[in-house]
């Protein structure tokens, strides 16, 4: 078991990655708030509990890798970055400007510690596919970990990677989808209905492993179950609120990718200060 501390500490990592979030952002600044910060607890997780990574040997041999799929959200990945410390958190304030090593999808090339260009939805789970094939291959203890966003679940591609997985038993790879239900114009239901989540995963031959995806304490227990298992990858859907910490923006599909004014910036500290303890 994990103790109190532990899971506190993460959870205050959380909080300021989501912070972090909403400073990017800022106000007038067009960004993804709302599928950033839904996942805010599981990067905290992965980064500040989990995953073996090194800020000052990004390149590390013996690092796990993290991919984000669903790269729109890339604002969170950036936000652990920086507190993890791949680069000074100045940067952070230059996000999706010329030049700058943030942009708005990420890109290996430009930033430290990410692995892969993502945001071209559906692509995600088969290059994490390919990782942990070519991490077993080199014989390495090496786990591949990769979000994806309940809207990409309508690419054909994630169930061709999906089936590719449990075929070539990558029990060294973990996919985690954030199921906050909405995606950029509305409800999944009413968009393209992926239902019944739990089923198809574990018809295709997945372990899976559900949780809510803001309790830190769950988050941690799922991840660590994952590494018991042998011989299939493990899915860990967790549900989760869009915009969770920022009331004005929860369940709301406009901050998928919008706006904030100088009142919900306000607002938005606000309510992240409420939630300190």
């Amino acid at each position: 078991m994990v103790s109190k501390d532990i899971i506190k500490s993460i959870e205050d990592k959380a909080l300021q990655l989501r912070r972090n979030i909403a400073d990017m952002i800022g106000v007038g600044k067009v960004g993804h708030l709302g599928g950033s910060s839904s996942c805010a607890d599981i990067v905290a997780a992965l980064y500040f509990y989990k995953m073996k990574h090194d800020p000052q040997n990004p390149s590390m041999a013996e690092r796990d890798r993290f991919l984000l799929s669903k790269g729109h959200a890339a604002l969170v990945q950036y936000a652990a970055l920086a507190e993890a410390g791949y680069f000074p958190k100045e940067e952070l304030k230059k996000v999706k400007t010329l030049g700058a090593k943030l942009q708005g999808h990420p890109d290996m090339t430009k930033t430290p510690g990410i692995e892969a260009n993502t945001g071209s939805l559906g692509q995600g789970l088969s290059i994490a596919n390919g990782m942990a094939l070519g991490l077993k291959l080199d014989g390495g203890n090496n786990k591949v970990y990769v979000i994806l966003g309940d809207g990409e679940l309508a690419e054909g591609q994630i169930w061709e990677a999906a089936m590719a997985a449990a075929n070539f038993k990558i029990d060294n790879l973990v996919a985690i989808l954030d199921r906050n239900r909405l995606q950029a114009t509305g409800a999944i239901t009413d968009r393209f209905n992926t239902n019944p989540i739990p089923e198809k995963w574990a018809a295709f031959g997945w372990n899976v492993i559900a949780i809510d995806g803001h309790d830190m304490g769950q988050i941690i227990e799922a991840l660590d179950k994952a590494d018991e298992i042998k011989g299939k990858p493990t899915v860990i859907i967790a549900e989760t609120v869009k915009g969770k910490c920022f009331s004005f923006a929860e369940n709301n599909a406009a901050f998928h990718n919008g706006s904030m004014t100088e009142e919900q910036y306000s607002t938005a500290i606000k309510d992240l200060e409420k939630l300190k303890v």
